[in-house]
């Protein structure tokens, strides 16, 4: 009963994580189409690394609707490889984020010839080898691994504690306190532009209207700090779990970490998404857009099968004028 749960549960958040974020993506695409914009290169890249978590997931949900199998040990330890790499890619995507809107704030002036394509293009490879290393480092190094004979595949039923420590200590704490550094740099910046823009506007030089660049930074600074708390609320307890079961074995049970814990880290690939489309108002426009012109279809393609009756539907039953003079 708890396996169906936990299946019905991880079915019904893969589903939305990858639903979500291929529409984010799309409306991304159409996006950097028009504007030739470079920082929504990274921003589709994290919905590309999110919906990656919930095709990966998929794999597991089937385990959690199969009967007990005993896969062998090489068949797990791949299968949670590609769940951690693509984890790792969705945390290091966010990494990119922030850098982008923190360079995108500090240097302005200079940020369309800093961000050119090649350099995007480095970085994202970069960003995925990285993402691989992480995930597949017990691949290459056996010592991470663990021997069991368990019924399904799980975390900490294939990977060592000590595999979840070096990730943590070395990988997510690091990452966090760089985005807590990028929130505090970028919020200091704003204030001293917000602090400037109302000292011109005392002495009368500004007028009514503020430069545009003052508006575009408050956009910025929310939106990373948004993205920074649900990555922090969402990852961080699993972290912190992992970190004291891996000092403390009798502490917590790997259950816990595994069907509670880890589903929140989970939400934070369904929450990207649904941040950028609410609080981006390029995206918004863009999403409201498609979805008209999804209307527009349908709406056209309703109007023709009425039109024409005998197009995909069936025609009405003739009568003959002999029969109505009967």
């Amino acid at each position: 009963m708890a396996n169906s749960a936990l299946g019905t549960i991880l079915a019904v958040l893969a589903s939305l994580i990858i639903t979500a974020n291929v529409l984010v993506a799309i409306v991304l695409l159409r996006l950097i189409q028009k504007s030739g914009y470079k920082g929504h290169y990274f921003v589709l890249n994290l919905a590309v690394a999110d919906a990656m978590v919930g095709f990966t997931v998929t794999g597991l949900v089937m385990d959690e609707f199969s009967e007990p199998f005993y896969p062998p040990q090489i068949f797990c330890v791949l299968r949670m490889a590609f769940v951690t790499s693509s984890s790792a890619a969705s945390i290091l995507s966010l990494i990119l984020v922030a850098c982008d809107r923190h360079l995108a704030i500090r240097k302005p002036f200079h940020y369309l010839q800093l961000v050119t394509g090649l350099r995007v293009g480095l970085r994202l490879v970069g960003l995925w080898l990285l993402a691989a290393i992480i995930g597949f480092l017990p691949v290459f190094v056996p010592i991470f691994q663990k021997i069991s004979d368990q019924e399904k595949c799980s975390f900490f039923g294939v990977f060592q504690p000590t595999y979840m420590l070096s990730v943590s200590c070395i990988g997510f704490f690091p990452a966090l306190f760089l985005f807590i550094y990028l929130y505090c740099d970028m919020l200091k910046i704003a204030s001293v532009h917000v602090q400037h823009i109302r000292e011109v506007e005392h002495a009368g030089l500004a007028g009514s209207c503020p430069p545009p660049h003052t508006t575009s930074d408050m956009k910025a600074l929310r939106t990373v700090a948004i993205l920074i708390g649900c990555f922090a609320l969402s990852w961080l307890p699993f972290f912190i779990a992992s970190i004291v079961q891996t000092v403390c074995t009798n502490c917590l049970t790997y259950k816990v970490i595994e069907s509670y814990l880890w589903l929140l880290g989970l939400c934070n690939s369904l929450l990207n998404p649904l941040l950028y489309s609410c609080w981006q108002k390029d995206v918004r426009l863009q999403f409201s857009q498609l979805a008209a012109g999804v209307k527009r279809r349908v709406l056209l393609h309703l109007g023709n099968r009425h039109r024409f009756p005998g197009r995909g539907t069936k025609s009405l039953p003739t009568v003959s004028c002999l029969r109505l003079q009967d």
